[in-house]
């Protein structure tokens, strides 16, 4: 089989393999319920949000990775541009293999709008968990973990060059009850850069300026804390494989995103170049943006987010086909409290699902009325209430709707 001819059938393919289990739950209240409306709704946190709303009285949420003018144009477009019959309204929400498609591969010449398309499908999985009274992660197949092990971000500025410093910062955490226990610490913060912005080629001060900040973290944390070296695509590929060569001696869990998000040569010659295990995924859309990576063998773990990357429906495709490669998948998830939830629902359902990204106050978010997630010992526990177990405080939301914004749209 050639590599076009495999492409072909892996786009074409898994979804209906991947979504069987689901679909054989659904079937006995298949077309009974419809699609009325898909409303779009924009506040300060956690940003914009995506409701669909059905003749049952039953509706999904959805986090969406646009603004809500931007997202209200999408989902005009979707249902009154040139092909409207791919449109939702009217339609049986349980139906999301049809849904996604239409939405992501129905109209090639429609530009993707990947943040919102994104948002519509799990929105549908939050409706589909209500009305089979089911938590997403039982349609999914079933919890692989109750618990999940979570990392987190240690942000800082230049102070990471003092050692002195590094003692405040594991203090801090040490006492913190959440128990996290692996860390994102990032790059740009160590040679003065700007985060996501292209760095020209490192030279022998800023490699030795960085392998002292991470020397610096790992003498501090010890270890038995785990390091993710961070980055923001800001690297060429020989600054990133002498940044490779510089951290290998702290052993950190990954390097995450040192180059540009699309595959190309760069990443096979950063693999080729060293031991330390390699990441990327939160900006790689679909199966076909990650399945080079995995034919290729170029990362060792992949992170998609389920925002970027095609949904919930989208990112078990490419996390079913990952995990033919025994590839693992951690999702990227710093976008709020519905799309943590989301976040939670999947990582429980997928057995190459071994860490989830989480945002240190997550617990504490004013977004949940109840319901906030649990973490304890580092680890989140899985929501067993119906859909993403979303229990929003409505006060909170009406309180921070963007200035233009109205309740719902």
């Amino acid at each position: 089989m050639t590599r076009r001819s495999f492409l072909r059938t892996a786009l074409t393919l898994p979804a209906g393999a991947s979504l069987a289990y689901y679909e054989a739950l659904a079937a006995p209240v298949q077309d009974q319920i419809k699609i009325t409306d898909i409303k779009v709704m924009q506040v300060r946190d956690p940003g914009t949000l995506i409701k669909i709303e059905t003749d049952a009285g039953i509706s999904g949420i959805g986090p969406c990775g646009a603004s809500g003018p931007v997202a209200r144009d999408a989902i005009r477009v979707l249902h009154q541009g040139r092909l409207p019959h791919l449109g939702l309204i009217g339609k049986d929400p349980l139906a999301i293999r049809v849904h996604f498609h239409n939405m992501f591969y129905g109209y090639p010449q429609r530009s993707r709008q990947m943040g919102v398309l994104s948002g519509i499908d799990i929105a549908l999985w939050d409706a589909a968990g209500k009305i089979l009274n089911k938590p997403v992660s039982k349609l999914l197949g079933g919890n692989f973990r109750e618990e999940l092990p979570l990392y987190s971000h240690c942000s800082g500025s230049a102070e990471f060059l003092k050692k002195e410093n590094w003692k405040r910062i594991v203090d801090s955490w040490s006492q913190d009850p959440r128990g996290f226990r692996a860390f994102k610490i990032d790059i740009h913060t160590a040679f003065g850069g700007n985060m996501q912005q292209v760095a020209p080629s490192l030279g022998p001060r800023e490699i030795r300026v960085i392998q002292q900040a991470y020397f610096n973290a790992r003498e501090a944390f010890g270890p038995e804390w785990e390091i993710i070296v961070h980055c923001h695509c800001e690297l060429d590929a020989p600054s990133a494989i002498k940044v490779a060569e510089a951290i290998e001696p702290i052993k950190p869990l990954y390097f995450e995103d040192p180059l540009t998000p699309a595959f190309s040569e760069s990443w096979l010659a950063l693999r080729r170049s060293t031991r330390v295990p390699i990441s990327t995924g939160e900006n790689i859309a679909l199966l076909e943006g990650a399945l080079p990576f995995l034919q290729d063998r170029a990362v060792d773990m992949l992170q998609p987010d389920l925002i970027n990357s095609g949904g919930i429906t989208g990112v078990k495709i490419l996390a079913d086909t990952a995990a033919h490669y025994r590839v693992p998948i951690c999702l990227h998830n710093v976008s709020g409290h519905v799309l943590n939830m989301a976040s939670q629902q999947f990582s429980a359902a997928h057995f190459n699902c071994p860490w989830m990204e989480c945002v240190r106050n997550a617990d504490q978010t004013k977004v949940a009325a109840s319901n906030a997630p649990v973490i304890r010992n580092g680890r989140m526990k899985v929501s067993t209430l119906p859909g993403l177990g979303l229990d929003l405080n409505e006060e909170y939301l009406k309180a921070n709707l963007v200035p233009g914004e109205t309740w719902w749209g």
